[in-house]
């Protein structure tokens, strides 16, 4: 009987290994069709996702009814799987170096209770290679066993979209690949039962993970264009979104927009094909300066407001700035990699007093991974104030309230460039 066939019939369990915005909906999609466990070392997500709960607040409580799922952080219960999904996050640190130690953790754990016939599937975003290179020895050292003959490999890159709830993972087409024809079958068998869109099945692990790599760093190297470009244009006092509007006239033209570029995808997966390519021996020059280009805007805006204060005279050590927004985008309670946190931080070293709002973000991590406090409620009196990420809540304001919560000679940053028609009494710039 095969992999599939037993998975089917329930004889046998199918695992997913981080329960993160990646993992969870797929682990409760699977859930529809096989027998789960949904594994991670937290154990208070843990202990949420047990009570129905998704610690990411992405998904409704409904969709954890009828799913034949458990939800654990012990060994012993992953232990009684047979196909693993690997889906924890893979970042960079400090010096925007490849973090796999969540990676490695992950492969060490499944290593260690790795049995023959078993098959491991990686879905995090990494290097291409890095399956192969990076994870595997751990597999078969840990266990004993040699891949091909004692076990399966494969790759599987995410496509999940935070917040966006009209593409969902089963409407998105999957890549997948493995180790030989027989993996590939497999894996794409296992997938296509519950994606609807359609399997790729690529024709190595490396492709796949090349592929997976090269679709964030091609729209952040577009987002970097458009960004360069809204310098440029704010210099000659154009409007980069009219300039983008009349442009977006021809046939051809593709229409992306300035912005900050944080998350943990468009402004992460780059620095992964710098490193490998790097570590062979060639530095790319289009991928490292579009990252310069993107990693440096948080400091240009805030350049740039604290350029209009001054022209409003107002003295950046006594403003006030009220800041939408801090998630790495709309809609979503995801902060990892937040410009906007960095945006904050370059604002402080003007002096300027910042407060910040958000419906999603949750103040203790906020608290945490950036150091920043978020505001309870909206204050008044504000000199500028900026819309960083564009929440649909945040589309309803218009000058009116914005008025009602500044002072003198307001002033409106528009990161998400959402109005128009703001009134000529307050000071409006948008990327």
């Amino acid at each position: 009987m095969t992999m599939y066939q037993s998975l089917i019939k329930k004889e046998k369990t199918l695992a997913v290994i981080g329960l993160g915005y990646v993992g969870l909906p797929i682990a409760l999609e699977f859930a529809r069709k096989f027998r789960v466990v949904g594994f991670d070392v937290n154990s208070d997500r843990v202990a949420m996702m047990q009570r129905g709960e998704d610690p990411s607040r992405e998904l409704e409580p409904e969709v954890f009814k009828d799913r034949d799922i458990l939800f654990t952080d012990q060994l012993e219960e992953l232990a009684k799987a047979h196909f693993f999904v690997v889906a924890v996050p893979t970042d960079i640190d400090e010096h925007k170096v490849p973090n796999l130690n969540p990676l490695k953790n992950a492969s060490t754990s499944i290593g260690s209770i790795l049995k023959k016939g078993d098959y491991v599937v990686y879905e995090s975003t990494v290097y291409p290679g890095c399956t192969e290179e990076d994870c595997l020895p751990i597999l078969e050292e840990l266990s004993g066993l040699k891949m091909g003959e004692d076990f399966k490999l494969g790759y599987s890159p995410e496509r999940i979209n935070p917040g966006d709830k009209t593409k969902p993972l089963t409407q998105i087409i999957k890549i997948v690949s493995g180790c030989d024809a027989k993996s590939l079958e497999e894996i794409a068998k296992v997938y296509g039962h519950i994606i609807t869109a359609g399997i790729y099945k690529a024709s190595s692990i490396k492709v796949a993970e090349a592929a997976k790599v090269i679709e964030n760093t091609q729209r952040d190297l577009n987002i970097s264009l458009m960004n360069e470009l809204a310098i440029i244009f704010d210099r000659m006092g154009i409007d980069t979104q009219e300039v983008i509007k009349a442009a977006g006239t021809k046939w051809n033209f593709l229409k992306f927009y300035p912005g900050l570029v944080g998350g943990h995808c468009i402004g992460v997966d780059p620095y992964y094909l710098l490193h490998k390519s790097v570590e062979l021996g060639y530095e790319p020059q289009v991928i490292l300066s579009g990252r310069r280009v993107n990693d440096g805007m948080p400091a240009w805006v805030a350049k740039k407001l604290v350029q209009l204060l001054i022209k409003k005279d107002k003295s950046p050590h006594h403003a006030k700035v009220l800041v939408f927004g801090i998630t790495f985008k709309e809609n979503v309670a995801d902060i990892r990699n937040s410009k906007v946190a960095t945006l904050v931080r370059e604002l402080q070293d003007f002096s300027v007093n910042v407060h910040i709002v958000d419906p999603f973000a949750s103040p203790n991590e906020v608290a945490h991974e950036y150091k920043l406090t978020l505001s309870d409620q909206i204050s008044e009196g504000y000199d500028a104030v900026v819309v960083a990420v564009a929440h649909d809540e945040y589309r309803a304001y218009d000058s009116s309230f914005f008025k009602s919560i500044m002072g003198k000679n307001p002033i409106l940053v528009d990161l998400k460039a959402m109005y128009e028609g703001i009134d000529d009494g307050i000071e409006y710039w948008r990327l």
